[in-house]
């Protein structure tokens, strides 16, 4: 099996001076690739001169997480490929346990490791977790972590278990898969198009796995952190649109709820003293409805849609019934 660790970046070089020795001293197993997404600082020439084994694949333009890997993954030769963050510390050891798990299970498509916090390495980290799960009207949260409420490793998911979506911070996929679904959909720019890639891949029939005996360390928010409205806008219409896509069933009255629920989270920013959140919401769902016709055209191309949902409302689990752990949902 020939894997292939691509790492995108723009403008990254003090990430890619901190993260890319433990990629390289840890990934034997693999080839390295930097994507570069049209940078204008040195970053290609800083990884040339000092990590002369990394491959360069040059982008042409800045075209977010979609789009710069959709760009660059044509142009790699690989069984299956790694999408991996900028700002991860990978572990020793962390690929055996992976490939293998591809070897064994041939229709599992998409893995990702365990994901802790490179801030605070005993606490899991936002973007993954120990995998991702979605409700019914399309919020996502993860075993280790919903909304705000991020648990402690303390071994709960030293597990391999199926998911409903793995973090594109660091996500393996089958390239045979990839292209099969014709990659990331480029409209996302960036935020839940992983998401949206999985989703797709579950309505093909395809298995998603987390395997929790692989660790890798992700800062969060380095290219883009939680305090800036264009994230909040990003994840607000970007779950709209996942949701219109690829969701079971009637579809408008979960727009609806989803309608009502957005709204709740407008006014708590309201509240919070956040009014540019509050706009980025308000922003989200008028691109949304702009972009509505185009949506459900995608979604009558999605002929066997499953079921998708773990829990009815993780909302109204979280902040009604207090329901703050996974192990709670479970229950």
């Amino acid at each position: 099996m020939k894997l292939a660790i691509v790492i995108l970046n723009w403008n990254g070089k003090a990430l890619l001076e901190q993260f890319i020795p433990s990629v390289i001293n840890y990934s034997k197993e693999a080839d390295i690739y930097l994507a570069d997404n049209a940078s204008t600082d040195d970053s290609i020439h800083f990884v040339t001169k000092h990590f002369p084994d990394v491959k360069i694949v040059k982008n042409k333009e800045n075209g977010g997480y979609a789009k710069g890997y959709n760009d660059a993954l044509k142009h790699i030769k690989a069984d299956v490929f790694c999408l991996l963050n900028s700002d991860i510390e990978v572990t020793e050891n962390w690929l055996p346990t992976i490939i293998d798990t591809f070897h064994a299970e041939p229709n599992t498509a998409i893995i990702q490791p365990k994901i802790l916090d490179y801030k605070d390495k005993i606490r899991f980290e936002y973007a993954g977790a120990a995998g991702g799960f979605i409700d019914k009207y399309g919020y996502p949260y993860c075993r280790g972590r919903i909304f705000d409420t991020i648990e402690t490793d303390e071994g709960q998911y030293n597990d391999t278990s199926e998911i409903f979506w793995a973090s594109g911070a660091c996500l393996f996929i089958r390239r045979n898969v990839f292209d099969m679904l014709n990659g990331f959909d480029e409209a996302f720019f960036a935020h839940m198009e992983e998401i949206d890639l999985c989703w797709r891949a579950k309505n093909s029939g395809h298995t998603i796995k987390y395997v929790g005996t692989s660790t890798v360390y992700h800062v969060g928010g380095a290219t883009l952190n939680t305090l800036n409205p264009k994230k909040t806008y990003l994840n607000f219409r970007n779950s709209l649109y996942t949701l219109t896509k690829n969701a079971t069933g009637p579809l408008f009255p979960k727009i609806f709820i989803r309608l009502v629920l957005d709204g709740i989270a407008g006014i708590k920013f309201v509240i919070e003293i956040k009014p540019k959140h509050t706009f980025a919401v308000l922003k989200a769902h008028f691109s949304f409805y702009g972009h509505l016709r185009t949506l459900l055209k995608q979604r009558k191309q999605i002929k066997n849609k499953t079921k998708y949902y773990h829990r009815t409302s993780i909302v109204f689990d979280y902040f009604v019934n207090s329901r703050k752990h996974f192990k709670n949902l479970e229950k």
